[in-house]
């Protein structure tokens, strides 16, 4: 997600005064600005990187404090996911970018399809809510941001066991965060583990996939290029997709 960022940050060739990291961790993203405002969630990820602990949700700032705010991996742990991006823009000065990169709907599908064919009979939500790229692109419209765009990338990671996957979101914090939480039965992971292991390929391994949506938008300004007015154009689609002759 950083390394996505930083390229889409490197296309921009304008400068930022103020900039918001919003869910910092480690302070890893590296971020051109004048002064940097490192914000998370994490009581401990914030003050690893001497900046402040708040909800992404909740945002403690004035309208038109930053010129860039960025977010890597936690907006689609948000419970209010529209009031976080409308509270993003808002913060924003005018004309100013936000930049967003977390895990999408298509993340995990392979655990998904497995604990629920372990749990045939009482099958349980076991992954808190994730938004689809068609859903990230509209919420964007929605908070107000101008200039739009929701894309999209997919890593494949092949598992040997299903005990190094569980491992993996443990360690990154992308297990399930709902409030009512069932709880899973030895005999449901047993059984999980053995149908994740029936998915492994002629390596011995089973492909899962995480899914990266990249969110990219800009706060209103009265200087940013305005879409033509509906039915102004002269030339058919058809004419111009026409071959020259």
């Amino acid at each position: 997600m950083i390394e996505g960022l930083s390229e889409r940050l490197d296309a921009v060739t304008r400068e930022f005064a103020d900039v918001l990291d919003l869910g910092c961790f480690d302070a890893g993203l590296p971020l051109p600005g004048t002064r940097i405002l490192r914000v998370d969630p994490g009581f401990a990820f914030a003050r690893a990187a001497g900046g402040v602990q708040c909800d992404e949700d909740r945002l403690p700032f004035a309208d038109g404090s930053f010129d860039l705010v960025v977010s890597a991996g936690t907006l689609d742990q948000v419970n209010d996911l529209p009031g976080a991006l409308t509270l993003i823009r808002r913060a924003l000065r005018p004309d100013g970018l936000f930049l967003a990169a977390f895990t999408g709907g298509g993340t995990l599908s392979t655990l998904r399809a497995t604990l629920m064919a372990a749990e045939q009979e009482r099958p349980a939500a076991r992954v808190h809510p994730q938004v689809n790229l068609q859903s990230a692109g509209d919420l964007l419209m929605r908070a107000g941001f101008a200039l739009p765009v929701a894309d999209s990338e997919t890593l494949n990671v092949r598992y040997g066991s299903f005990e190094r996957l569980i491992g993996d979101l443990r360690g990154m914090g992308g297990t399930s965060l709902l409030v009512d939480r069932a709880p899973l039965s030895r005999a449901t992971l047993v059984e999980a583990a053995g149908r994740f292991a029936e998915r492994a390929d002629t390596g011995g391994r089973v492909p899962e996939q995480f899914e990266v949506i990249y969110l990219t938008g800009w706060a209103p300004s009265p200087d940013q290029p305005k879409p033509a007015r509906r039915g102004s154009a002269t030339v058919s689609l058809a004419e111009a997709l026409r071959p020259k002759q």
